[in-house]
């Protein structure tokens, strides 16, 4: 990878630049269309959008790759609440994607998200992917996903801890922060705002 490249801080400036590329790599990847710009769109007005960590790798004068992270928590078995953090939507432009981009913004977030006193991190993905970060099933932490009984492990539901023993003795269940549920109509009416994309089923999509 090229060293021509900047990391920063997004800036109120490249909301839609960052809401297009968002929208771009994630298009049909999911679902027909998708709702991953919206969320982000969404988040920035949350109190639980963690503002310090929102990032974009800028290289030649365009954004190419940026990545969210909100505040979260696990609700133990005991009643005991852990504050950790969630990161996602990450997106890289699909031209410069497999180039080392996305993990650079991944290791450097994750870095500062430890600097601002995180313990840990969960978040949903492809384990392939993220266990090259230590990222482990959150099932074998004792951790569950809400959405999944506990007799059924998610693999794609993932836990890492940035401080170690962050989450020794803890069982207890993570649920997606409120944020990333949104309507469908709201979406459709917040995409009229883009370039028309063409929403397509196709195979190995969730929805």
């Amino acid at each position: 990878m090229k060293n021509n490249y900047t990391v920063r801080l997004e800036m109120k400036e490249d909301w839609k630049e960052v809401e297009n590329l968002t929208r771009e790599v994630f298009w049909n990847k999911y679902r027909p269309g998708c709702t991953e710009h919206y969320v982000l769109h969404q988040f920035r007005n949350r109190t639980d959008f963690v503002k310090e960590l929102d990032y974009v790798i800028g290289e030649n004068g365009r954004i190419i790759a940026h990545i969210m992270y909100c505040k979260s928590q696990i609700i133990c078995d005991n009643g005991r609440i852990i504050p950790i953090m969630t990161f996602g939507p990450v997106s890289v432009l699909p031209e410069c994607q497999s180039k080392g981009y996305g993990s650079k913004l991944i290791r450097f977030t994750m870095e500062k998200a430890l600097e601002l006193g995180c313990g840990a991190i969960a978040i949903t993905g492809n384990p392939d992917y993220y266990q090259r970060f230590g990222f482990v099933s959150g099932h074998s932490m004792h951790i569950y996903y809400a959405a999944v009984s506990r007799d059924n492990e998610a693999p794609y539901f993932m836990v890492k801890e940035l401080q170690t023993g962050y989450l020794s003795g803890i069982i207890g269940t993570f649920k997606d922060p409120d944020g990333y549920i949104v309507d469908d109509a709201d979406v459709e009416k917040f995409d009229t705002n883009f370039s028309p994309k063409e929403k397509k089923k196709l195979p190995g999509q969730l929805v």
